[in-house]
């Protein structure tokens, strides 16, 4: 980890306006929660187009409901790390101001960050995808239909087709547009429409990920490593810690 790098983002955080956090996949897989696109990843062991659409849930809900059950029960053996909750100081310190974030776990909130945009939704949150009635996660977990017109119950993320919640979509934009200082965290940078909100800001630009990006170049500085790890050193040097 070039230490001239953490230097620079932890002045540009400490004396950013409007810093704002975008997290990806990357974040969470710290966690324990499973990487869609890295070589270990759910995407190599079950094809998303066959489970991960509207289609599953309609015409094969046996194996949608299998699928989401697990990563339900993903959430019940992880919980938020030391990235996680570092984030949520520098929210409550006033350095960030808010989070959008790719993934579904929930974490963020859970860590204590109160201004969190979700693009793609929650698995949390539970509702009939027939009638809309919102129901919990034991009934979805254990396969019960609607109590209002027995439906089936989903996740309320956002399916392979399905356009992202417009209202957090307009709050995400608005949010990066005011922005002078975007951090992005462990995301690949893949998904599209995501992938272009680093791109409307005029501040700088930092991305954070175990792995070099096909648009890292695009960025005002990189810094390669897991997200805890590169988090914690940068709060170190905002506190005047000596790095090593």
């Amino acid at each position: 980890m070039e230490l001239h790098k953490i230097e620079l983002v932890a002045d540009w955080l400490k004396n950013a306006h409007h810093t704002v956090i975008l997290t990806g996949a990357g974040m969470s897989t710290e966690s324990g929660i499973p990487d869609f696109r890295s070589r270990e990843g759910w995407w190599k062991k079950i094809d998303p187009m066959t489970v991960s659409t509207i289609e599953a849930l309609e015409n094969e809900y046996e194996m949608f409901h299998g699928f989401y059950s697990l990563r339900l029960e993903d959430l019940t053996t992880c919980q938020p790390h030391k990235g996680h909750k570092l984030l949520s100081e520098w929210e409550e310190q006033g350095f960030v101001s808010g989070i959008i974030t790719q993934n579904v776990d929930g974490f963020h909130q859970e860590a204590g960050n109160q201004t969190v945009h979700e693009l793609h939704g929650s698995l949390r949150s539970i509702f009939c995808s027939t009638c809309g009635h919102p129901a919990d996660e034991e009934a979805f977990l254990n396969q019960k239909a609607c109590s209002e017109c027995q439906g089936h119950l989903r996740p309320d993320i956002v399916l392979f087709g399905e356009m992202l919640p417009q209202e957090v979509w307009g709050q995400a934009i608005r949010l990066i547009e005011e922005s002078d200082l975007l951090i992005v965290i462990g995301s690949s940078l893949q998904v599209s429409p995501a992938n272009e909100l680093p791109f409307l800001t005029d501040g700088k630009k930092v991305i954070i990920n175990n792995e070099a990006t096909l648009l890292h170049d695009q960025f005002d500085l990189q810094l390669v490593g897991r997200a805890g790890d590169v988090l914690e050193v940068i709060n170190k040097q905002m506190k005047g810690g000596e790095l090593t």
